[in-house]
């Protein structure tokens, strides 16, 4: 992905399907986003070094009080980064040759033969990247999973980019609040679209910050996502969310 993509966000949501495919989010965002603690994961592609093994698979996992470690080596930054949660690992050990096939078929296409959770290793996941940020594809056993991460990710994200100016110009930090999920509920037919997330566009005044949100169509090269937001940006949102600074709250308008 070029630089000048660092502040935006693109979503495609496809919910029959179950997975959501973005860029500009990482596997670090992604881990501490999560309501709950992340399960041990079995490494589909990857270059990380300190994994365990599991004989029957012949393939490589971290139990769950070591990916910490995991997130700190930043894994997904080179090269594909591809994983499933599992609950414990008998239930590796339980997996037959076609789910195998069907989960290496997963990291290799990034794309599924069937829906891929299994009920031997009750897993809540499927994360799919390319690049660190450039493209993630997650399977979501429930999707309120991930509406409740994306509204902690942009917050987070205003936060870290200090986009907030004071009346002399000087950027400074804020602390947001998390968004609800019934706001990404709202917005979901235009995430079935694929949209795009500007912080570079935020717009602000005394009371309120509006960050605006394209419908931009479905990619899978991030660059056309960059060229197409070039020209969408000189355009009329198709919607903002909007952070009231009084109340502290969050406020959606579609257009």
């Amino acid at each position: 992905m070029r630089n000048d993509t660092k502040e935006l966000l693109y979503i495609h949501l496809h919910a029959s399907d179950r997975f959501v495919l973005s860029s500009g989010l990482t596997f670090e965002d992604f881990y501490r986003t999560l309501s709950k603690p992340l399960q041990n994961i079995l490494l589909l592609k990857h270059r990380y070094e300190d994994g365990e093994y599991n004989r029957n698979t012949l393939l490589e996992f971290v139990y769950q009080e070591d990916i910490q470690k995991l997130v700190k080596t930043n894994p997904d930054r080179i090269g594909d980064f591809c994983w499933i949660d599992f609950e414990d690992e008998s239930g590796l050990d339980a997996l037959d040759g076609q789910q195998l096939a069907e989960l290496l078929y997963l990291a290799h296409c990034k794309n599924h033969l069937r829906p891929p959770f299994y009920r031997m290793l009750n897993n809540e996941f499927v994360y799919l990247s390319h690049h660190d940020d450039w493209f993630n594809k997650i399977y979501y056993r429930s999707l309120d999973q991930f509406f409740q991460q994306l509204g902690l990710f942009i917050p987070h994200k205003m936060e870290s980019l200090k986009v907030e100016k004071t009346w002399l110009g000087i950027r400074k930090r804020a602390d947001y609040p998390g968004i609800p999920i019934e706001t990404f509920i709202r917005l979901s037919s235009f995430m079935a679209e694929g949209i795009v997330i500007s912080f570079e566009q935020i717009e602000q005044s005394r009371n309120r910050l509006e960050v605006p949100i394209w419908v931009i169509g479905d990619y899978n090269d991030i660059d056309e996502v960059a060229d197409s937001y070039k020209e969408l940006n000189q355009t009329e949102p198709d919607a903002k969310l909007i952070f009231i600074r009084k109340t502290k709250e969050w406020a959606l308008v579609l257009k």
